[in-house]
């Protein structure tokens, strides 16, 4: 089955060669021009990735991906030529899974692609399908996570980041570390970025007050040096 991606960009050049290159890898490709566009591609077609620039005319960037990402989990990579690490912490706190500047080569942007929907599909960290901690529950198979039975919702980024600490359980995990294993060793940002997507995921499963025998557990924390 192909896997389908709403490309949103407003410069036609870089829309049409992106477009391009992920039909070459055999994806069924939907292309908006604009925010509100999106929105309305969105609603009437099952995509499996956003790819999203961020300037554009009718509906910013911003203002789709915080719209998305109140009705979906779907990943969300994020093309811009803004790299100030602010507006890279910006998408991170909305809710983005990747964040690509320009210029970039689209061969690599596919290929980052798939490596993102090969995490958010729970190809990584297999092992025992099952890993169970108190209350919490991870089905790595089915992609799931619950506490006392309770689905918890969780972006791809989120969710890998919680599979790197069960298979980190009990070690204590520099910001580096986490950078490195979660976000890959090509990756330049603001390591800010792990506090963002931390605090989030201890918000998520704090939903049925088991923070403490969850992330302590996991033995997240910081090294002394900041």
């Amino acid at each position: 089955m192909k896997r389908k991606v709403l490309l949103v960009e407003d410069d036609e050049l870089i829309r049409e060669f992106v477009s391009d290159y992920f039909k070459k890898e055999a994806w069924e490709v939907y292309e908006a021009q604009h925010g509100k566009m999106a929105m309305e591609l969105f609603a009437l077609h099952s995509v499996d990735l956003v790819v999203l620039d961020i300037m554009m005319p009718e509906m910013d960037g911003w203002s789709v991906c915080r719209k998305i990402r109140q009705q979906s989990d779907i990943p969300i990579m994020i093309i811009t030529a803004r790299v100030d690490d602010d507006d890279q912490l910006m998408g991170f706190e909305l809710g983005a899974d990747e964040y690509v500047t320009k210029p970039f080569s689209p061969k690599v942007l596919v290929a980052r692609a798939k490596a993102l929907m090969k995490r958010a599909e729970g190809s990584i960290g297999r092992g025992d399908d099952i890993a169970q901690f108190g209350a919490l529950t991870v089905n790595k198979r089915a992609h799931t996570v619950t506490i006392a039975g309770v689905p918890i919702s969780l972006t791809p980024k989120e969710y890998e980041l919680l599979l790197f600490f069960i298979r980190h359980e009990g070690t204590v995990l520099s910001r580096d570390s986490i950078l490195n294993g979660v976000w890959g060793m090509d990756y330049f940002g603001d390591h800010r970025t792990v506090d963002t997507h931390v605090k989030k995921l201890r918000a998520k499963l704090d939903t049925e007050q088991h923070l403490i025998q969850t992330m302590i557990r996991f033995g997240y924390k910081f090294e002394a040096k900041r």
